[in-house]
């Protein structure tokens, strides 16, 4: 015979963590990871093209070895962004370092955005995503924004490439694009020079993840660190501290308003109202 009080107590303890699974990014959004957007866009940028960059790197490890777990672009960082410039009327593509696909870092499903969601199931977007154009194939000064996207991966290339370095100086001096970048993504500025040889970034406020969080999440074996980079060229590092800086939220722009930074993954909604601000005054 059935034990039909046991199966009832089963059954309400199922829902109890249905409940408590479903409450996981309620929970992670009031704590300060991935807050939700409130900022009112309203800007037509209709006949203006924004560049997004990503990473090619796809394995968490340290310098010289060949395995190791997967890791890439942490979407959010490219999804929340490219959807902002979008319905903002840009013409958005979406480049790296090698060109062809963009690997994912897996994050759970808790952590996912609705931007992440929307892009993964789009074959559009995921088309764009693996099938990357090659930075070296691109003139930057076409752009009104260049933004550079982080993840672990970016700690890899986007600060090793003197052909990003190079582009992104062209941007600086040959055109008026707003430059920015979100946690590793600021990398991707530090191989930037002036004519006489300095850092172009040097001296200007600007943010990235911090050494703090790196240390806290336990991932120090990648190659680059922004914080202790970026205060290596000069930069005059700015940022927000929390309990866990997982969860802080910090957005910089340099005094000249060229360049928009911002701390982590946690961002993506305020760095690109800022960005398309600048643009709108321009």
């Amino acid at each position: 015979m059935y034990n039909f009080p046991n199966m009832r107590i089963a059954l309400s303890l199922l829902g109890v963590i249905g409940l408590l699974i479903l409450s996981i990014p309620t929970g992670v959004h009031l704590a300060g990871l991935h807050p939700k957007n409130t900022h009112e866009f309203d800007f037509n940028f209709k006949g203006q093209k924004a560049l997004i960059i990503a990473t090619n790197h796809g394995v968490l490890n340290k310098p010289g070895e060949e395995t190791g777990k997967r890791t890439g672009l942490f979407l959010s960082e490219l999804s929340i962004p490219y959807f902002h410039f979008i319905e903002a009327g840009l013409d958005v593509e979406i480049a790296s370092i090698e060109g062809g696909d963009v690997p994912l870092e897996p994050i759970p499903f808790f952590i996912k955005t609705r931007e992440d969601n929307a892009f993964e199931s789009n074959p559009l977007t995921m088309n764009k995503l693996k099938n990357s154009k090659k930075i070296d194939n691109i003139d930057f000064t076409e752009y009104s924004i260049i933004f550079i996207s982080g993840g672990w991966g970016a700690s890899y290339d986007l600060g090793y490439s003197d052909v990003l370095g190079q582009k992104i100086t062209d941007a600086y001096y040959n055109s008026d694009a707003i430059l920015a970048g979100i946690c590793h993504g600021v990398l991707g500025f530090i191989r930037a020079m002036k004519p006489n040889g300095d850092f172009l970034i040097a001296g200007r406020k600007m943010t990235g993840v911090t050494d703090k969080q790196v240390k806290e999440l336990g991932i120090s074996i990648t190659p680059m660190h922004p914080e202790t980079e970026l205060k290596r060229v000069g930069v005059t590092f700015k940022s927000q501290t929390n309990f866990r800086d997982i969860f802080s939220n910090y957005t910089v722009v340099d005094d000249e308003k060229r360049f928009v930074t911002s701390q982590n993954q946690n961002g993506g909604h305020d760095i690109s109202y800022t960005i398309l601000e600048l643009l709108q005054v321009k």
